[in-house]
């Protein structure tokens, strides 16, 4: 796992105060809002919290390549992907959609059409 310098300066933030390296990670989200607690109960706690974030960060990192990811809470990074437009080639097909499709017989009543 490779450290950048992003990460060493998360980690000089962390040893001097956790819940702003956490702020840097997150935002304003519940993980602050716990880190902020676990600092308060033990400076410890909210170290080992501030850690295992930014682990779980450059974890991501790596699976999912730099900016290839983003925090979705409670220490889980999901891939971003591309964000082109669709296009009719990427597009999903649906089956006899538009005016292309196959028609549905009309309905026959008394052996006569209904229209």
């Amino acid at each position: 796992m490779r450290v950048k310098g992003g990460d060493i300066v998360l980690i000089i933030v962390a040893i001097l105060f956790p819940p702003l390296a956490v702020f840097l990670m997150t935002g304003c989200s519940c993980d602050l809002l716990i880190n902020i607690l676990l600092t308060i109960l033990g400076f410890i706690p909210g170290h080992i919290h501030a850690f295992w974030l930014i682990y779980k960060k450059m974890k991501a990192e790596e699976t999912y390549g730099p900016g290839g990811y983003k925090y979705t809470g409670s220490g889980v990074y999901a891939p971003v992907y591309g964000t082109a437009p669709a296009t009719a080639a990427t597009a999903p097909q649906v089956e006899n959609y538009g005016t292309t499709g196959a028609t549905v017989p009309p309905p026959v009543v008394d052996g006569k059409t209904a229209y």
